[in-house]
């Protein structure tokens, strides 16, 4: 079997020589950089299963990094966890809006670390599974493989989370999902987030879904779902 590929860019030498010893120890082949520029090179060069980026980086902060990341059809679709060091609530709803998936708060255990990068990978395996193929609702098309988003046969830009979420209720066919359903679908039974962060991804979600938008509808009490705006509301 074919080993997963992490990136680590991470500017302190022997934190980011920590964390590759022990991912390596646990079967995953591992690659350092030490500056942002560096690293999106690094993640670029070769197929990257998951990268590690420290938020406070040399050349290219790691926020700029997500950022760049999401915008690249390349890497677009490749998981991100963060690592701060300033335990910053705005830091890491930052990261997590512009694409993150999951983030570590420095000092970190490593057993905890490598808990978070498993089951990372386990819902990227299990995201690519699902509703392979094309998703359609009202003038929104997804296409599950390609990771791409249309509206209206115009291409839409998503952050992964976003993705996710705008797939798990696509795949639901009208189906209300809860908060909840929806932190497990689409983040992750294990991913530590409150009812406040879903809702802010699903807003940031609904914004980009410009003309339709009245697709993405709060069921009040209850949660959300997705459905051509000509079908009855439940609001």
């Amino acid at each position: 079997m074919t080993k997963k590929r992490i990136v680590i860019v991470e500017d302190e030498r022997d934190m980011a020589d920590l964390v590759a010893r022990r991912l390596v120890r646990d079967g995953y082949a591992v690659e350092v950089a030490n500056d942002g520029l560096a690293g999106l090179e690094k993640i670029r060069s070769r197929p990257t299963d998951l990268a590690l980026i420290d938020i406070m980086l040399p050349g290219m902060s790691g926020i700029d990094l997500v950022k760049e990341m999401r915008v690249e059809a390349t890497t677009a679709g490749i998981p991100i966890i963060i690592m701060t060091a300033k335990g910053d609530e705005s830091d890491i709803v930052v990261g997590l809006l512009l694409g993150a998936d999951d983030y570590v708060v420095k000092p970190f255990s490593l057993s905890v670390l490598v808990a978070r990068v498993a089951a990372v990978l386990r819902r990227t395996a299990a995201s690519a599974d699902t509703g392979k193929g094309r998703l359609t609702v009202g003038p929104i098309t997804i296409d599950t493989e390609r990771y791409r988003v249309e509206v209206g046969g115009e291409y839409v830009t998503l952050t992964r989370t976003e993705f996710r979420l705008l797939q798990a209720l696509a795949a639901a066919r009208g189906r209300v999902l809860t908060r909840n359903q929806l932190i497990d679908l689409a983040m992750g039974v294990t991913a530590i987030v409150t009812d406040r962060t879903v809702d802010v991804h699903l807003t940031a979600l609904r914004k980009k879904l410009g003309h339709a938008r009245g697709c993405l509808q709060t069921v009040r009490g209850v949660g959300y779902r997705l459905v051509a705006e000509d079908e009855e509301a439940d609001l």
